[in-house]
């Protein structure tokens, strides 16, 4: 199975934090908010690795992780996102190197508390189809949040004025590689972006999509200044990615 982070955007709402620096180097607690999805993937037994980034801070992610040696890698792999096409858009860069694997996708400002392991371990097993992580939320009007109907996923709302529930989809994402057919098919959304929710959506309308609920806390790191700041304060009190 291949990971992919990622790690591009021009994290505005963070300026002037962000001004001279891709957010995704910015620290949390004592690490490079980078470390952390790279650990998650490592701890969870996925090793075949590649960051997605862009703009004009892209180098630094060589220069700060190198090959990746440093959690135990044999090879970091890189990918270029050109523009701002969105989350689809940018995993669309990894299509060579994902070739015909499975992958597990994750957003380089999304922290965790505890392994993603067993999710990992679940969707090798599954024969076909994508698979999400769920969290609840107290302010689901915020966030993608998931539809049920007898313990199925039927349906993924963005920000939804009337919540179907209070369980957001966190991101981090399983796909087959048959994703790729899916996002050359995908139409830009209003804000001229390929939508990661679209994505979702299309295996669930084929009744393809499982999900996991995420234990211990989650963090959208990248989201605000108070949400950077939180993840620190939550990384030093509990620690992340624990077993």
């Amino acid at each position: 199975m291949k990971g992919i982070i990622l790690a591009g955007g021009l994290g505005t709402r963070l300026h002037p934090l962000t001004r001279i620096t891709n957010k995704h180097l910015l620290p949390v607690y004592d690490k490079p908010m980078i470390f952390y999805p790279i650990e998650m993937l490592v701890k969870a037994g996925v090793t075949e690795i590649m960051v997605v980034t862009g703009g004009s801070n892209a180098g630094d992610f060589l220069r700060l992780l190198g090959n990746g040696k440093e959690f135990g890698l044999k090879r970091l792999h890189y990918g270029y996102q050109e523009g701002e096409g969105g989350i689809a858009d940018a995993l669309n860069t990894a299509r060579e190197f994902v070739g015909k694997d499975k992958m597990v996708v994750v957003l380089g400002d999304n922290m965790i508390e505890r392994t993603i392991k067993k999710a990992v371990d679940s969707f090798r097993k599954q024969k076909k189809g994508a698979k999400i992580i769920t969290k609840e939320v107290n302010n689901p009007k915020e966030y993608g949040v998931v539809e049920f109907k007898d313990n199925k996923v039927v349906g993924i709302i963005e920000k939804p004025k009337n919540p179907p529930s209070n369980m957001a989809v966190i991101g981090i994402y399983f796909y087959p590689p048959d994703v790729f057919e899916i996002i050359e098919k995908l139409k830009p959304s209003k804000r001229g972006e390929l939508e990661i929710t679209d994505v979702n959506n299309a295996y669930i309308r084929k009744n393809q999509m499982t999900y996991s609920v995420l234990d211990g806390w989650w963090m959208d790191a990248g989201e605000t200044k108070d949400a950077l700041l939180e993840a620190g304060v939550l990384v030093k009190r509990d620690g992340a990615n624990k077993e």
